[in-house]
């Protein structure tokens, strides 16, 4: 049972890095190569409901044309959060 752990855990690696991706997409200037665009905007598809939720609580952060958006960072810290909530909550089941 504890393979229902590991990918628990595997699925929220697997988002985090996501998360990260998008990230470092947000800094590259957009390209002309067809495959980067098609995986930019996949990570984008896929990150881009989560990051929502804390989008409408936390504004950009910035003075005039350059801002910062905090909301991966704060998506980040609550999806480990919740991991770990997880996982806890699966091992106490699991020794029972």
């Amino acid at each position: 049972m504890y393979w229902l752990v590991k990918m628990v855990n595997y699925v929220f690696q697997v988002y985090s890095w996501l998360i990260i991706a998008r990230v470092i997409f947000s800094w590259i200037q957009i390209t002309r190569n067809k495959v980067v665009e098609e995986i930019r905007g996949l990570v984008y598809d896929l990150t881009e409901p989560y990051l929502r939720i804390f989008r409408r609580f936390i504004p950009v952060v910035g003075a005039g044309a350059i801002g910062l958006d905090l909301t991966p960072l704060i998506g980040f810290i609550v999806l480990r959060v919740i991991q770990r909530i997880v996982n806890d909550i699966l091992i106490r089941i699991l020794l029972f």
